[in-house]
């Protein structure tokens, strides 16, 4: 391909895959690197790691420190040692254009490129120098025989070099620049089972990070809507914090290990589980209005958030539609090395990194 569409890859199955990849998420508050290994039909969790970030070196999905995270990456693969170096990443979808358009079905990969270069201007509001462009061909078209959809993504180069560099900063190589949404689509082909999804049912994967909440929502295993909202577990920890007098860490850790003062179910979660169903709820009306669709079939809850005991129960008896934590590893194989019980509790933060992981080969 040529220069500028080098740096960014989307879909599962666009190209050639380069091997076995290491999937690396970077949220607002940390990174996440996840190793996934072949295993008959399905894939082993070799290994994994979540590693906290400085303060503010990413604000709102945009690294604004590129030297702490590339640091956090080195310190992270120092304890992990994964065995290889090669790393798929990802960029926010809300830094990313994508447009359908059709084209001749008998052109080439290569005169599909010529010809999205030359016309460029008309779908991509940038100069064409500062974007990185892939796309992939799609479905025939249903208006015409001889044209298919093409799927057309755009997306600033320096977003995209910024995660480059960050990841040759940390000691490894980007092989895949990808799109988050399009990283759970992957991941949700593992979380199928879970919703017992038919073909024409709707589900609603629903991310919520420490500081944004990301909706989306998946029909016949594509993506239809997406969409991201500020809004996420920050509040919880702060609110801790203030309340109790703690660090960050400590705050951190005293809420997913226990120990703090009995007030803290009924006067500060509590109330945080109601904002978060009503922020879901909110959500999803987003969705509704939009499109011509007044419900979902099934909802995921994923993000550090979802493991929020009787979250989901509580999400459920609201929306009257079934909710379910986000598991991608419920049912794949389980390295030795790994405490089960915690993967179990990060498994609905880690299903960006999944999807990354998934760009290997299998």
């Amino acid at each position: 391909m040529l220069e500028i569409f080098k740096n960014i890859s989307i879909l599962s199955n666009f190209g050639k895959k380069s091997g076995t990849l290491l999937g690396v998420d970077i949220s607002t508050t940390a990174v996440k690197i996840l190793q996934l290994s072949p295993s008959g039909n399905s894939y082993k969790v070799d290994n994994y790691i979540i590693r906290p970030l400085p303060a503010n070196s990413v604000v709102e999905k945009s690294i604004s420190d590129i030297d702490a995270v590339g640091d956090c990456i080195a310190q992270a693969l120092s304890i992990l040692k994964p065995s290889l170096k090669d790393a798929a990443i990802a960029v926010a979808g809300s830094a990313v254009i994508t447009k359908t358009i059709e084209m001749n079905s008998a052109l080439s990969d290569s005169e599909m490129e010529n010809q999205i270069i030359v016309e460029a201007d008309q779908y991509i509001p940038y100069p064409l120098d500062e974007v990185s462009i892939d796309f992939e061909r799609q479905k025939m078209s249903e208006r015409s025989p001889d044209m298919v959809e093409v799927l057309l993504a755009a997306c600033r180069r320096e977003t995209v070099d910024e995660r480059v560099t960050v990841l040759e900063l940390g000691g490894l190589t980007a092989k895949v620049v990808d799109i988050e949404a399009y990283a759970i689509e992957r991941a949700y082909t593992l979380l199928e089972e879970q919703v017992a999804s038919k073909e024409e049912q709707t589900t609603a994967i629903i991310d919520i990070g420490s500081a944004m909440t990301t909706i989306n929502v998946i029909l016949a295993g594509k993506t239809i809507y997406t969409r991201e909202q500020v809004f996420g577990g920050s509040q919880l920890l702060e609110e801790v914090q203030r309340r109790f007098g703690l660090s960050a860490a400590e705050a951190g850790n005293a809420m997913k290990r226990g120990g703090l003062p009995e007030e803290y179910d009924s006067e500060i979660l509590a109330p945080f589980k109601e904002a978060v169903t009503q922020q879901v709820s909110q959500t999803l009306q987003f969705f509704f209005s939009s499109s011509h669709y007044n419900e979902v079939d099934h909802v995921l809850l994923a993000g550090g958030v979802a493991a929020i005991e009787g979250l989901a129960d509580q999400v459920q008896e609201n929306l009257a539609t079934p909710v379910r934590v986000a598991n991608p590893f419920a049912n794949l194989v389980i390295s030795s090395k790994i405490n089960k019980t915690m993967l179990m509790h990060d498994a609905p933060s880690l299903l960006i990194a999944c999807g990354l992981a998934m760009r290997g080969e299998y």
